[in-house]
């Protein structure tokens, strides 16, 4: 019977999701230099996981879009944990953004940013990355912009590896990482790619409690 999802039955959640994930990157068990990095906040769960199953380290790895005052929606670019900035030049060229609009949203993004990272940390410290094998990972693609921000600002840290794996991704933005990362796995990449929420039963809304739990090695219903 046809189930009109040609690529797979879409996942239960993102636990699911998850361990899904997990079997396409299994070829890294045993090794000792692996990081696991989330994206907040769905990214947590999945990557959960995958580090579970790689009896890796997890942490997060915050990234806030800086959106156009008035169109929101088109990213000037991004911040990162670490105090990272990544600019889009072709928007901020093509629509002469001044760089005090840019440091303006950048300031009310940093803000929020500080905000999760003491939500979820509890003071503790992000995991040192340089030279490690770090694995990046969200509970999907749509457009990319996300994570090729976290992508340059991981390199930027000085990793020997930086491989992106999402359960589910736009096959285009999947196709765009491979310019920058060293390796993507997108273990469903559907042809017909709308929204990565219609490839979940249960999209709900990754709360800040679940994220500072899941990162803390609590066990909770996500």
């Amino acid at each position: 019977m046809a189930t009109g999802f040609p690529y797979g039955e879409p996942y239960e959640d993102r636990r699911h999701a998850g361990i899904e994930l997990a079997a396409h990157v299994a070829h890294l068990i045993g090794r000792d230099n692996i990081v696991v990095l989330a994206l907040p906040r769905g990214g947590v769960p999945v990557a959960y996981e995958v580090a579970r199953t790689l009896h890796a380290p997890l942490d997060i790895f915050l990234v806030r879009k800086l959106g156009l005052p008035g169109h929101g929606e088109l990213a000037m670019g991004a911040i990162a944990s670490g105090g990272v900035r990544v600019l889009n030049e072709d928007v901020v060229t093509w629509y002469r953004i001044a760089t005090t609009v840019i440091d303006d949203v950048a300031r009310k993004e940093q803000a929020e940013l500080a905000r999760r990272e003491n939500a979820y940390r509890d003071g503790r410290p992000p995991l040192e990355l340089h030279d490690r094998i770090v694995l990046l990972v969200d509970d999907g693609l749509a457009t990319g912009s996300t994570m090729k921000a976290a992508v340059r600002a991981v390199r930027e840290q000085r990793p020997s590896r930086i491989i992106v794996a999402v359960p589910v991704g736009a096959p285009d933005s999947c196709h765009a990482l491979t310019a920058i990362a060293d390796e993507v796995v997108c273990a469903r990449a559907p042809a017909h790619f709308t929204a990565v929420g219609e490839w979940y039963l249960d999209f709900s809304e990754t709360t800040d409690q679940q994220v500072h739990d899941l990162l803390h090695g609590k066990t909770v219903i996500v």
